[in-house]
């Protein structure tokens, strides 16, 4: 097991100096491990770049069996000391939801279940199913829907889609701006691993509309600059919204059918559920006091 774990950590750092700090062993006792790993094997595992290693194929392939069996291994250790209330949760989310939901979510928890450890893991959707799946993740909260196997979810809430405008735009005169108000305008959107933008597409395409997406990017803060500078408008999640509204830009509801998203929490249905972990979901799933 030390060696399936400092192979793992060297995999995942790419450099056994930072691996060895990592797992509380010096450099030579972990570099030995590893070398009689690759004996047993009869495969070389690392191929040794100055002062970085790389995976081979054969490295590649093990890995995927070695981070199995280390999570099948922590799973067998969580499931013989369950308890509800110490132990260690791996919680992911999606860039649009982990900045502004996690933070007062996880301080609350923290107090009511001190003993607890929760590991956060921010992501895209479809890298957070796939860490679902190999059970790199125990808990993760999405936007609907997925479409996964052996996945379940829970609804969570439902919240309203904003529009987003310059605070010089002409638009913000008005209470509530339509879609079709929207639509002759550019568009800044995320990146479209982000469910985000496929919701947005979505809704458009309901109302027969396709928006002029000039801008692409991977974080939600870059959109909103984006739209402060006057390169474009876009829709954002309502708990995206700066306490703070001076912040050179406008935050509208749209008329009539107003486009939303439901956030929900997910888990591998396959896997143990500690006591726990039943304790995190009933948490996460009550409103906030």
């Amino acid at each position: 097991m030390h060696q399936l774990r400092y192979f793992a950590k060297v995999a995942e750092l790419g450099n056994v100096t930072r691996a060895a700090e990592a797992c509380h062993v010096s450099q030579p006792s972990l570099s030995q491990q590893i070398t009689k790993l690759e004996h047993e094997l009869g495969q070389p595992l690392l191929e040794r770049l100055g002062r970085g290693v790389r995976l081979t194929d054969a490295g590649r392939l093990f890995k995927r069996y070695a981070d199995q069996i280390l999570s099948l291994t922590e799973d067998a250790c969580t499931r013989v000391a369950d308890t509800p209330d110490a132990g260690r949760i791996v919680l992911a989310a999606i860039p649009t939801i982990a900045p502004y939901f996690l933070p007062s979510a996880l301080t609350r928890f923290s107090k009511e279940c001190p003993k607890a450890q929760i590991d956060i893991v921010e992501d895209t959707t479809g890298n957070i199913l796939r860490l679902l799946a190999d059970g790199g993740v125990d808990l993760a909260i999405l936007a609907l829907p997925i479409q996964a196997e052996h996945v379940h979810t829970k609804t969570l809430f439902t919240e309203e889609l904003l529009a987003v405008l310059p605070s010089h735009h002409p638009l913000t005169k008005k209470a509530r701006v339509a879609l079709k108000d929207l639509i002759g305008e550019p568009f800044v959107v995320l990146n479209e691993a982000h469910c985000l933008t496929r919701n947005t597409m979505s809704f458009c395409e309901r109302h027969a509309a396709s928006p002029l997406i000039t801008a692409r990017s991977h974080q939600l803060l870059t959109v909103l600059e984006l739209v402060r500078l006057g390169q474009g408008v876009s829709l954002i999640p309502a708990m995206a919204v700066p306490k703070a509204r001076d912040d050179g830009r406008e935050y509208r509801s749209l008329s009539g059918d107003r486009p939303s998203r439901t956030v929900a929490l997910a888990w591998n249905r396959m896997r143990y559920q500690t006591q726990l972990f039943k304790r995190v979901v009933q948490f996460l799933s009550e409103p906030a006091h």
